[in-house]
């Protein structure tokens, strides 16, 4: 197990950060449902019955074996607004890339800036990380308004790269060292 396994509450002075459990899959079930999710995120475009608990358990065993680490955006009154997650951890490259996937009711009110904040500061501190990633569709400006708020910075982009089933997409390729001011 690694050294983080203890699953951290990560929070701010509006939402907390909680690790992910099957309790959690009603939301995810809401999530999946909407089409920017279906769209800018690995879900698939036509969920098969089951997914968000094969989503869910997915990042159970990532917590076990270190490479990944899923959270459940919540208010501090456990309202469900989303997820927030490291995709992938490469422990020995010492370097993550981080998701995060907003419901619709909670979309513009900051919620995905304070998310990716707190999954960044972890990153570095708590997960040791020295490099962090994120991949976004050149076409979801939102979320790369979310990249440059939180000081990633865009290195480029990669053409027509394999994204799910028969789609592929232009991905700009978003980072933050822990050098960085």
């Amino acid at each position: 197990m690694p050294p983080w396994a203890d699953r951290p509450l990560l929070q701010d002075e509006a939402i907390r950060l909680v690790p992910l459990t099957p309790a959690h899959e009603r939301g995810v079930a809401e999530l999946v449902e909407d089409d920017d999710v279906r769209e800018f995120t690995r879900v698939p475009s036509m969920p098969e019955a089951g997914f968000p608990a094969h989503w869910l358990a997915a990042y159970e065993k990532g917590w076990l074996e270190g490479s990944r680490a899923g959270f459940a955006i919540e208010t501090h009154d456990g309202e469900f607004l989303g997820m927030g997650m490291y995709v992938s951890i490469e422990a020995e490259g010492r370097q993550g890339e981080i998701g995060y996937v907003v419901g619709p009711a909670a979309r513009g009110r900051g919620v995905a800036t304070r998310t990716l904040r707190l999954l960044t500061d972890w990153g570095f501190s708590g997960l040791g990380l020295r490099r962090i990633e994120l991949w976004i569709d050149v076409t979801n400006t939102g979320s790369e308004r979310v990249a440059e708020r939180v000081g990633y910075e865009r290195e480029g982009v990669l053409r027509s790269v394999w994204f799910k089933e028969d789609i592929r997409k232009d991905f700009g390729i978003w980072s933050r060292i822990r050098d960085d001011a």
